[in-house]
């Protein structure tokens, strides 16, 4: 059975192949052969992610889309899941998570038995799908609380900005370069190229 393996990370600072041994030694305890590795740096609360519909697109009916952990594949709204989801079953990709004993026996067993598991599976994923959600809002909200308090107290001075790779980014942006080979180069998420391309420094050169 041929798989495609999932790798993301919110942020370029993060280990998004930190999995990747794990991921690996499961498909070959379960027989999976892994004929894509895509490697992600979005957050898993946004539903465009490029690499992520790259595998889908990619993928055939009956493939396995193998993940680490559900909220690696979502910490999306109801609304976007429901996208992806639909994405998913339009493709019939089967998704296997490690932390998602539901979702092994997809990748093995006869034909009834994946029919069945796939309806139980596929009522995990929402519910787990779900608890990855609202574990992203706690954060944020746990996030967004301790700044005030902190604000308020005097003591929040926010994240200390990267300024030597900013600055490459202003050089890039400012001789023209595409914004996906300044992500590729730099390690960058495009919301900071977004935000670099609004300063003076990185305007394009004038012809």
């Amino acid at each position: 059975m041929l798989a495609r393996a999932y790798l993301r990370a919110s942020t370029s600072e993060q280990d998004a192949t930190r999995a990747r041994a794990q991921i690996e030694a499961f498909a070959t305890e379960r027989g999976l052969n892994i004929v894509g590795t895509y490697v992600e740096h979005e957050s898993g609360a946004k539903l465009a992610r490029p690499e992520l519909f790259r595998l889908i697109a990619d993928s055939k009916a009956g493939d396995v889309l193998l993940i680490e952990q559900v909220d690696r594949l979502s910490r999306l709204t109801e609304v976007d899941w429901r996208k992806l989801r639909a994405g998913l079953d339009a493709k019939e990709v089967r998704v296997v998570a490690l932390d998602l004993p539901t979702s092994w026996m997809l990748a093995s067993g006869d034909e009834f038995t994946k029919r069945m598991f796939a309806a139980v599976n596929g009522m995990m994923l929402d519910v787990l799908a779900a608890v990855a959600r609202k574990d992203y809002e706690d954060r944020r909200r746990r996030q967004a609380q301790g700044q005030a308090k902190a604000k308020a107290e005097g003591k929040y001075k926010g994240r200390a900005e990267n300024t030597k790779r900013n600055a490459g980014i202003a050089v890039a942006l400012r001789a023209g370069e595409s914004w996906s080979a300044i992500q590729g180069a730099f390690k960058c998420s495009r919301a900071t190229i977004a935000k670099i391309a609004k300063r003076p420094e990185a305007a394009p050169k004038s012809a």
